[in-house]
């Protein structure tokens, strides 16, 4: 069974504060837009680490990918259409 992208967020938001989260994806692909204090200070390698450990094993085991656009609430406000 594929996760849905609703449960994608669920994940998601298990681990991490989101001020606002969007994801797509058809069941094995998946595309989250995430804003997150969380993200402040952090590179975006870093970014997409905290996300992965949200997901946990669920990235072996279920999603096969997961494109991420990570941004703080600062940033997502000056850039809200990236």
């Amino acid at each position: 069974m594929f996760p849905t992208p609703e449960q994608i967020e669920g994940y998601i938001k298990q681990g991490i504060t989101c001020t606002h989260i969007q994801v797509e994806g058809d069941g094995q692909h998946f595309y989250a837009t995430i804003v997150s204090p969380d993200f402040e200070g952090k590179r975006l390698v870093q970014r997409h680490q905290l996300v992965y450990g949200a997901m946990g094993d669920r990235m072996k085991a279920e999603v096969h990918a997961l494109s991420i656009k990570a941004f703080t609430p600062q940033e997502f406000a000056q850039n809200p259409a990236a």
